[in-house]
Protein backbone atom coordinates (compact mmCIF):
# COMPACT_ATOMS: atom_id res chain seq x y z
CA UNK A 1 0.00 0.00 0.00
CA UNK A 2 1.18 3.50 -0.81
CA UNK A 3 1.50 6.16 1.89
CA UNK A 4 -0.50 9.25 0.92
CA UNK A 5 0.21 12.57 2.66
CA UNK A 6 -2.99 14.61 2.94
CA UNK A 7 -2.18 18.30 3.43
CA UNK A 8 -5.22 19.96 4.96
CA UNK A 9 -6.42 16.71 6.58
CA UNK A 10 -8.36 18.61 9.26
CA UNK A 11 -10.41 20.55 6.70
CA UNK A 12 -13.92 19.62 5.59
CA UNK A 13 -12.76 18.10 2.29
CA UNK A 14 -9.52 16.82 3.82
CA UNK A 15 -11.38 14.69 6.36
CA UNK A 16 -13.42 13.12 3.56
CA UNK A 17 -10.21 12.32 1.66
CA UNK A 18 -8.68 10.67 4.74
CA UNK A 19 -11.84 8.58 5.24
CA UNK A 20 -11.72 7.33 1.65
CA UNK A 21 -8.02 6.50 1.89
CA UNK A 22 -8.59 4.71 5.20
CA UNK A 23 -11.04 2.31 3.53
CA UNK A 24 -8.93 1.88 0.37
CA UNK A 25 -7.09 -1.32 -0.45
CA UNK A 26 -4.38 0.64 -2.29
CA UNK A 27 -3.60 3.62 -0.09
CA UNK A 28 -2.67 4.42 3.47
CA UNK A 29 -3.47 7.99 4.70
CA UNK A 30 -0.99 10.16 6.55
CA UNK A 31 -2.86 13.16 7.96
CA UNK A 32 -0.89 16.41 7.95
CA UNK A 33 -2.25 18.75 10.63
CA UNK A 34 -1.20 22.14 11.96
CA UNK A 35 -2.01 21.77 15.66
CA UNK A 36 -1.28 19.04 18.19
CA UNK A 37 -4.95 18.86 19.29
CA UNK A 38 -6.00 18.07 15.70
CA UNK A 39 -4.03 14.80 15.79
CA UNK A 40 -6.27 13.04 18.32
CA UNK A 41 -9.19 12.34 15.94
CA UNK A 42 -6.84 10.50 13.58
CA UNK A 43 -4.65 8.74 16.14
CA UNK A 44 -7.78 7.27 17.76
CA UNK A 45 -8.39 5.49 14.45
CA UNK A 46 -4.75 4.40 14.10
CA UNK A 47 -4.23 6.86 11.25
CA UNK A 48 -0.67 8.16 11.07
CA UNK A 49 -0.24 11.91 11.45
CA UNK A 50 2.47 14.47 10.81
CA UNK A 51 2.57 17.88 12.47
CA UNK A 52 3.46 20.80 10.21
CA UNK A 53 2.45 24.36 9.44
CA UNK A 54 2.46 25.41 5.78
CA UNK A 55 3.82 28.78 6.90
CA UNK A 56 6.85 27.02 8.37
CA UNK A 57 9.13 24.10 7.51
CA UNK A 58 7.43 21.18 5.74
CA UNK A 59 10.47 19.23 4.57
CA UNK A 60 9.93 16.48 7.19
CA UNK A 61 6.36 15.77 6.06
CA UNK A 62 7.29 13.82 2.93
CA UNK A 63 9.58 11.23 4.52
CA UNK A 64 8.31 7.70 3.76
CA UNK A 65 5.55 9.19 1.60
CA UNK A 66 4.70 7.85 -1.88
CA UNK A 67 2.18 10.46 -3.08
CA UNK A 68 0.66 13.75 -1.90
CA UNK A 69 -2.82 15.28 -2.02
CA UNK A 70 -2.77 19.03 -1.38
CA UNK A 71 -6.22 19.93 -0.03
CA UNK A 72 -5.16 22.67 2.37
CA UNK A 73 -6.79 26.08 2.31
CA UNK A 74 -6.41 29.27 4.30
CA UNK A 75 -10.14 29.96 3.92
CA UNK A 76 -9.21 33.06 1.89
CA UNK A 77 -7.40 34.51 4.94
CA UNK A 78 -3.72 33.88 4.16
CA UNK A 79 -3.84 33.13 0.46
CA UNK A 80 -0.25 34.16 -0.28
CA UNK A 81 1.25 32.44 2.77
CA UNK A 82 -0.75 29.17 2.66
CA UNK A 83 -2.51 28.65 -0.68
CA UNK A 84 0.47 29.77 -2.74
CA UNK A 85 3.72 29.69 -0.78
CA UNK A 86 2.69 26.78 1.44
CA UNK A 87 1.81 24.75 -1.64
CA UNK A 88 5.08 25.71 -3.33
CA UNK A 89 7.09 24.62 -0.28
CA UNK A 90 5.39 21.23 -0.19
CA UNK A 91 5.88 20.79 -3.95
CA UNK A 92 9.60 21.58 -3.57
CA UNK A 93 9.92 19.14 -0.64
CA UNK A 94 8.08 16.44 -2.61
CA UNK A 95 10.36 17.01 -5.59
CA UNK A 96 13.48 16.58 -3.44
CA UNK A 97 12.03 13.36 -2.03
CA UNK A 98 11.12 12.01 -5.51
CA UNK A 99 7.45 11.64 -4.61
CA UNK A 100 5.63 9.58 -7.25
CA UNK A 101 2.62 11.85 -7.77
CA UNK A 102 1.33 15.20 -6.50
CA UNK A 103 -2.43 15.78 -6.66
CA UNK A 104 -3.45 19.43 -6.32
CA UNK A 105 -6.92 20.56 -5.29
CA UNK A 106 -7.22 23.83 -7.19
CA UNK A 107 -10.30 25.78 -8.27
CA UNK A 108 -12.20 26.70 -11.40
CA UNK A 109 -11.05 30.16 -12.40
CA UNK A 110 -7.44 29.52 -11.43
CA UNK A 111 -6.48 29.39 -15.11
CA UNK A 112 -7.43 33.05 -15.54
CA UNK A 113 -7.80 34.83 -12.17
CA UNK A 114 -8.06 38.31 -13.69
CA UNK A 115 -11.40 37.39 -15.29
CA UNK A 116 -12.95 36.33 -11.99
CA UNK A 117 -15.65 38.54 -10.49
CA UNK A 118 -14.57 37.77 -6.94
CA UNK A 119 -11.90 35.81 -5.02
CA UNK A 120 -9.29 37.20 -7.41
CA UNK A 121 -6.50 37.12 -4.83
CA UNK A 122 -7.31 33.52 -3.90
CA UNK A 123 -7.47 32.39 -7.54
CA UNK A 124 -4.20 34.19 -8.28
CA UNK A 125 -2.55 32.23 -5.45
CA UNK A 126 -4.00 28.95 -6.75
CA UNK A 127 -2.86 29.82 -10.28
CA UNK A 128 0.69 30.49 -9.12
CA UNK A 129 0.82 27.25 -7.11
CA UNK A 130 -0.55 25.27 -10.07
CA UNK A 131 2.04 26.76 -12.43
CA UNK A 132 4.82 26.00 -9.94
CA UNK A 133 3.67 22.36 -9.85
CA UNK A 134 3.52 22.14 -13.65
CA UNK A 135 7.10 23.42 -13.89
CA UNK A 136 8.40 20.94 -11.30
CA UNK A 137 9.74 17.50 -12.18
CA UNK A 138 6.84 15.83 -10.37
CA UNK A 139 4.14 13.72 -11.97
CA UNK A 140 0.96 15.63 -11.17
CA UNK A 141 -2.80 15.99 -11.50
CA UNK A 142 -4.48 19.37 -10.95
CA UNK A 143 -8.20 19.14 -10.14
CA UNK A 144 -10.28 22.33 -10.47
CA UNK A 145 -13.79 21.92 -9.06
CA UNK A 146 -16.65 24.40 -9.29
CA UNK A 147 -18.32 25.81 -6.17
CA UNK A 148 -18.10 23.30 -3.30
CA UNK A 149 -21.26 22.16 -1.51
CA UNK A 150 -21.88 19.95 1.50
CA UNK A 151 -24.54 17.96 -0.37
CA UNK A 152 -24.35 14.17 -0.36
CA UNK A 153 -22.16 12.94 -3.19
CA UNK A 154 -23.69 11.31 -6.26
CA UNK A 155 -20.50 9.61 -7.44
CA UNK A 156 -21.05 11.33 -10.79
CA UNK A 157 -19.29 14.29 -12.36
CA UNK A 158 -18.79 16.26 -15.55
CA UNK A 159 -15.10 16.50 -16.39
CA UNK A 160 -13.31 18.49 -19.09
CA UNK A 161 -10.03 20.33 -19.41
CA UNK A 162 -12.15 23.48 -19.72
CA UNK A 163 -15.88 23.32 -19.04
CA UNK A 164 -16.64 26.90 -20.15
CA UNK A 165 -19.52 27.11 -17.69
CA UNK A 166 -20.05 27.58 -13.97
CA UNK A 167 -21.36 24.85 -11.69
CA UNK A 168 -21.15 23.29 -8.27
CA UNK A 169 -20.05 19.94 -6.91
CA UNK A 170 -20.22 18.19 -3.54
CA UNK A 171 -17.13 17.84 -1.40
CA UNK A 172 -17.85 14.09 -1.34
CA UNK A 173 -17.43 13.88 -5.12
CA UNK A 174 -14.35 16.13 -5.08
CA UNK A 175 -12.71 13.89 -2.46
CA UNK A 176 -13.55 10.79 -4.50
CA UNK A 177 -12.08 12.38 -7.63
CA UNK A 178 -8.85 13.32 -5.85
CA UNK A 179 -8.39 9.78 -4.54
CA UNK A 180 -9.21 8.34 -7.95
CA UNK A 181 -6.45 10.32 -9.68
CA UNK A 182 -3.86 9.00 -7.23
CA UNK A 183 -3.62 5.85 -9.32
CA UNK A 184 -0.50 5.78 -11.49
CA UNK A 185 -2.33 5.55 -14.80
CA UNK A 186 -5.03 8.14 -14.06
CA UNK A 187 -4.72 11.70 -15.40
CA UNK A 188 -0.94 11.99 -15.54
CA UNK A 189 0.45 15.55 -15.85
CA UNK A 190 -3.01 16.88 -16.52
CA UNK A 191 -5.27 19.74 -15.42
CA UNK A 192 -9.05 19.46 -15.57
CA UNK A 193 -12.27 21.01 -14.24
CA UNK A 194 -15.15 19.15 -12.58
CA UNK A 195 -18.74 19.92 -11.60
CA UNK A 196 -21.64 17.61 -10.77
CA UNK A 197 -22.73 15.62 -13.80
CA UNK A 198 -23.97 12.30 -15.16
CA UNK A 199 -20.75 10.33 -15.62
CA UNK A 200 -19.57 7.95 -12.91
CA UNK A 201 -16.26 9.12 -11.45
CA UNK A 202 -14.73 5.73 -12.26
CA UNK A 203 -15.71 6.18 -15.91
CA UNK A 204 -14.69 9.83 -16.14
CA UNK A 205 -11.26 8.90 -14.77
CA UNK A 206 -10.39 5.41 -16.07
CA UNK A 207 -7.51 3.59 -14.42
Amino acid sequence: MENILVAGANGTTGKKIVNLLESSQYFNPVAMVRKKEQEKQFLERNIQTVLADLEGDVSHTVHNIDKVIFAASSGAKKVKEVDENGAKKLIAAAEKQNIKKFVMLSSMGADNPKEAENLQEYLEAKHNADEFLKQSNLTYSIVRPGSLTNDKGSGKIELKHKLNKQGEISRDDVAQTLVRVLHDTAEVDDTFEIIKGDTLIGKAIPQ
